[in-house]
């Protein structure tokens, strides 16, 4: 008896953390920038061209973003700030995610240079000349463009080296698609051959969340390459030692909760990627080329890159596998294609993502077949329960015959309060008189709590929980109910759960069982609604099954007395 406690504790404890994390990710105060420490007077943030130093632009001081003039884009998904002096894309609000569901016009600033800064800069690098890098300042023809009734918008910026070399910086937006492509067009005016390489990368501050447990949500770069896969960067990993890894493929992501940026390069493209820390404790990650482009005297030629910015929807992640840089073509072989696979494990489950991505699909389908995420939930939860039927039959079972031994226990410990060694003997020859295992009832219950913390995991970082209503006073799944009413549903049903279950003969343990729903209650009123529901409907249709099983050996044993 003593033994399956044990065990039983272990499980509560493992959960109640698991609660603690997203409610301390959700609700803990907001992140803060952590001041320059390791990495203070560092400044070199344009990444090194193969055999030359870092390049050096004038016009900002060390490790400063500048503010140039600025070109608004507007699309059916985008509202974007571009800004001269770099060309950099300092400024990206998400128009299909609001920041919250109770202010629809307020889009979500995935990208921005005030407070937690993230950007997005690009350039090129070169043995030799004055080729455009994020610090260099452009010329545009207009500043505001929109994507009105085209499918395609073009944001051209320009720059002429001294050496007679023009560039244009080309901002390629689409309707419908979250994938943004940059395009450097040059013209070589020179008399030599022109010869560069691309980078793209993004700057982000270091942020930090306090609280033993802030582990749940991942703010951090990630990289992928066909041999490591997918491999996380943090800003600790960064400040310690600066990436530099090279590869054939693969791409370089910034992640933060429900959403990514990520450059993508052409497929088959050799490349470099790295970090470097920058003083005012921000980060460059990114990726560049490592075999350059060369033009001749007189010709044209361009580079290219593409960047992802918006949600970690699984359908549009996984579809970057292949994604087009010339809409004429569909031949996914063709190496001017984007590939990017993997790009669905920014979607982070962490360990137990080969448990996850499975519940997310089945998910997935419950939704295209009802129309409701809350439904889905229910229902998802239902078949789960019905997969474990089995070992949770054999548990209640195990609980019930624990109940029914109950008094004998009770006085068998009273008989040998003083002799631990006569009660334990004492108490497993009632167990094999009455026929009892008492691991029973708690082995069945951790074979499942890998599958329980999957389901977790699934609604707590899948986007399309977002600001996805329910029914009646339910307007948003991944945030707490407004009225706290789940909640103090899920606390009853885990009152009544309790009751069913046999009562531990210690008068501590009896106490810590009975304050547990008092607890979680006390915790699951900040937690997401999604979550609460599904905790809720498991612990209905477990006291069900529970009563059921118990009912079933009370009338098994009347009909037999």
């Amino acid at each position: 008896m003593d033994n399956q406690r044990l065990f039983l504790f272990v499980a509560l404890a493992l959960i109640l953390g698991l609660i603690w994390q997203a409610w301390d990710k959700q609700y803990a105060p907001a992140p803060i920038t952590v001041m320059a420490g390791a990495t203070a007077g560092k400044t070199a943030d344009v990444p090194t061209a193969p055999g030359t130093p870092p390049t050096s632009k004038a016009g900002s001081a060390a490790g400063k973003l500048v503010h140039g003039d600025r070109i608004e884009v507007v699309t059916d998904l985008f509202q974007a700030d571009v800004d001269l002096d770099g060309g950099d894309l300092r400024q990206l609000r998400l128009r299909r995610y609001p920041v919250a569901a109770n202010t629809p016009d307020v889009a979500f600033p995935l990208m921005r240079e005030e407070g937690e800064v993230f950007i997005a800069q690009s350039g090129l690098l070169g043995h030799a000349g004055d080729l455009p890098n994020h610090k260099t300042h452009f010329a545009a023809a207009q500043k505001r463009y929109e994507l009105g009734s085209q499918d395609e918008l073009r944001i051209p910026l320009t720059y002429k080296s001294p050496d007679g070399v023009s560039y244009t910086k080309t901002y390629i937006f689409r309707r419908g698609s979250y994938t943004i492509d940059v395009e450097f067009n040059v013209a070589n005016g020179s008399k030599k051959e022109w010869s560069g390489y691309f980078y793209g990368q993004f700057q982000h501050s270091r942020v930090e969340k306090p609280g033993m447990f802030a582990v749940s949500t991942y703010t951090g770069a990630a990289i992928y390459t066909p041999t490591e896969k997918y491999e996380k960067i943090s800003f600790e990993d960064m400040a310690k030692k600066p990436l530099k890894r090279d590869t054939t493929d693969g791409w370089v992501a910034m992640l933060q909760h429900y959403f990514v940026g990520a450059w993508l390069p052409t497929k088959e493209e050799r490349i470099e990627f790295y970090s470097d820390a920058i003083e005012g404790d921000r980060y460059a990650v990114g990726y560049k080329q490592l075999a350059p482009t060369a033009i001749a005297a007189g010709q044209t030629g361009a580079l290219r890159s593409t960047l992802y910015a918006g949600p970690k929807e699984q359908h549009r992640l996984e579809q970057l596998a292949c994604v087009a840089t010339d809409l004429s073509k569909t031949d996914c072989t063709d190496a001017d294609r984007v590939h990017a696979p993997g790009m669905q494990l920014t979607v982070d489950y962490g360990a137990l993502t080969f448990l996850a991505a499975p519940l997310f699909r089945l998910l997935g389908w419950i939704y295209r077949v009802l129309g409701n995420w809350g439904w889905s939930i229910i229902v998802l939860t239902i078949l789960v329960k019905l997969a474990f039927y089995p070992l949770s039959a054999m548990s209640y079972k195990s609980m019930a015959q624990m109940r029914k031994v109950q008094p004998k226990l009770e006085s068998i410990r009273q008989q040998h309060a003083n002799d631990r060694q006569a009660l334990n003997q004492a108490m497993m020859e009632l167990y094999k008189t009455e026929k009892i295992n008492p691991m029973g009832g708690c082995l069945p219950i951790l074979i499942q709590i890998p599958v329980f913390i999957a389901l977790y995991w699934v609604l707590l970082e899948s986007i399309e929980m977002r600001q996805t209503p329910w029914i009646l006073w339910i307007k948003d799944l991944s945030s707490q109910d407004p009225y706290y009413v789940l909640p103090l549903i899920m606390g009853a049903t885990m009152y009544l759960q309790q009751f069913l279950s046999p009562q531990p003969p210690d008068p501590v343990q009896r106490k810590v069982f009975m304050i547990m729903p008092v607890v979680f209650t006390g915790m699951f009123v900040f937690f997401p609604a999604g979550l609460v529901l599904y905790w809720t409907v498991n612990n209905l249709l477990s006291i069900t099954q529970q009563w059921y099983v118990n009912n079933s050996i009370t009338t098994r044993k009347a009909k037999t007395a």
